[in-house]
C-alpha cells in the first residue's frame, strides 16, 4: 500500500459517535493526498453542526498521524450534499419504510422493559445503571425514557441540558452517554418546562415516536424506562410490544411490593413475560459490619414468589443495597457502575447486567428474519 493508501484506511476504520459505524462504511472520507511527510484529509459530516464534528476531525487527525511516515496532518472538513444525505438514510434504513418500528416479534433486538408499581422505588437509577452496565460487558444497547411526566434518564447519564437527538433528514439519531443510546422527552424541553396536561393520545403518539423516528440501529438490547404503574404508558407499550420481557423493581418494603405484583400482572396480560424482580433499597452495609433495614425486608422475594405461577418462575435477580455512591452518581449524572465499580450497589447491579444478558429469550414460535432463497 501506498503512504496516501494507509493514511486512508487508517481515516476510514475511524468511527461516527451517532451512528456507531466507520465513516469510511459512510462515505465520509473525500479526498486523501500525501507530500512528503504531510497527509491531507478531506472529510465530510452529515450536517451542518453536527454534535460530533470536533470529536471526529480528531479521531480522523490522531488516526492519520498514526500512520508511520506522516508527521504532519491537515484536516478540511465539508457537508454532505442533499443527495448524500438521502442516500445515507437509505442505506441506514437498509430497505425499511420511514416511520418502521424495527422492534417488533421478528427483530433480533432484546426489549426489557423496567417497570414498577409506584414511584420512589429508584426504578430509574437502576435503569440508567444497567444500561450502562450491559454496554460496559460489549453489548449494543439502547435506553427509552417511557416516564414521560417523570423523565430523569438525561440526568442520570449526564447528558447535558439542551441536548437533542441530531436530525438527518426524517431520522433522528440518540445521544449516546457511556455507551448508550438514549432517548427522553426531556431533551424536546426547555430547561425547566414539565409536560402536563398529556391524556392517552398523546403519550401513544410520543412513545411510537421514539421507536419509529429514533435510528438506534442495530441493538442487541432495547432498555425502556416505563412510568410507575399500569396507565396510559404501559397499555401503549403493551400494545405495541407485547413480546417485550419485564424486570418488575420494588423496595423491601410490603406497601411497594404489593403494588409492583399488579404491575407484573398487568404486563402478563398483555402478553409480555417477566423475567425476574429487582429489589431496590434493600438493607445498608453499616461501618461495624451490622446492616440497617430503613425499608423492611422480604419485598422482593414476596413480588417474585407471587409472579412465579402457571409454571413461570419469576426469580428474584438481584438485591441492590441502599447506597450514598450510588445517590451521588445519579445527581452527577455518572453512573456508579462506572464512577465507584467496587460499591456494594455497582457490584449488584453489574451482577444483574451479566443475569439479564444470559437468560434466554423466549424464541419458541416468534418468527426469525431468515430467508432460504
Amino acid at each position: 500500500m501506498t503512504l496516501a493508501e494507509q493514511v486512508r484506511a487508517a481515516v476510514a476504520a475511524v468511527t461516527d459517535p451517532e451512528l456507531r459505524r466507520p465513516i469510511g462504511d459512510l462515505d465520509m472520507v473525500r479526498d486523501v493526498t500525501v507530500t512528503g511527510a504531510s497527509a491531507h484529509v478531506a472529510i465530510v459530516l452529515t450536517i451542518v453542526g453536527c454534535p460530533a464534528a470536533q470529536r471526529i476531525e480528531t479521531d480522523v487527525r490522531d488516526a492519520a498521524a498514526s500512520v508511520a511516515g506522516v508527521d504532519e496532518v491537515a484536516v478540511e472538513v465539508g457537508v454532505m450534499t442533499p443527495n448524500e444525505r438521502r442516500a445515507l438514510t437509505e442505506r441506514l434504513r437498509a430497505g425499511r419504510p420511514a416511520r418502521h418500528m424495527p422492534f417488533g416479534p421478528d427483530s433480533l433486538t432484546r426489549v426489557v422493559l423496567v417497570s414498577s408499581g409506584k414511584g420512589g422505588v429508584g426504578k430509574s437509577t437502576v435503569t440508567a445503571n444497567l444500561a450502562v452496565a450491559m454496554a460496559e460487558l460489549g453489548l449494543r444497547v439502547g435506553l427509552v425514557d417511557a416516564d414521560v411526566h417523570g423523565f430523569s434518564i438525561p440526568g442520570l447519564l449526564g447528558i447535558a441540558a439542551g441536548t437533542q437527538p441530531t436530525r438527518l433528514d426524517d431520522l433522528m439519531l440518540p445521544p449516546v452517554a457511556h455507551g448508550v443510546k438514549a432517548v427522553s422527552i426531556g431533551m424536546f424541553l426547555r430547561d425547566g418546562e414539565a409536560v402536563v396536561a398529556w391524556r392517552g393520545p398523546m403519550l401513544h403518539r410520543t412513545v411510537q415516536q421514539f421507536l419509529t423516528d429514533v435510528f438506534f440501529g442495530d441493538l442487541d438490547v432495547l432498555l425502556i424506562d416505563m412510568p410507575p404503574g399500569t396507565g396510559d404508558v404501559a397499555i401503549s407499550i403493551g400494545q405495541i410490544l407485547p413480546h417485550a420481557e419485564v424486570l418488575v423493581v420494588t423496595t423491601p418494603q410490603p406497601a411497594a411490593a404489593d403494588v409492583a405484583i399488579r404491575s407484573g400482572l398487568v404486563a402478563r396480560q398483555t402478553g409480555q413475560r417477566v423475567i425476574g424482580v429487582v429489589e431496590n433499597m434493600a438493607a445498608l452495609p453499616l461501618p461495624d459490619g451490622t446492616t440497617m433495614d430503613l425499608f423492611g425486608s422480604g419485598g422482593g422475594a414476596t413480588v417474585a414468589e407471587s409472579l412465579s405461577s402457571d409454571g413461570q418462575d419469576v426469580p428474584l435477580l438481584a438485591s441492590i443495597p441502599l447506597s450514598p455512591a450510588l445517590r451521588r452518581g445519579g445527581d452527577d449524572g455518572r453512573p456508579v457502575v462506572l464512577s465507584e465499580p467496587t460499591d456494594a450497589a455497582a457490584e449488584a447491579i453489574l451482577n444483574l447486567a451479566r443475569t439479564v444478558a444470559g437468560l434466554g429469550r423466549g424464541l419458541p414460535r416468534r418468527p426469525l428474519p431468515v430467508s432460504l432463497s
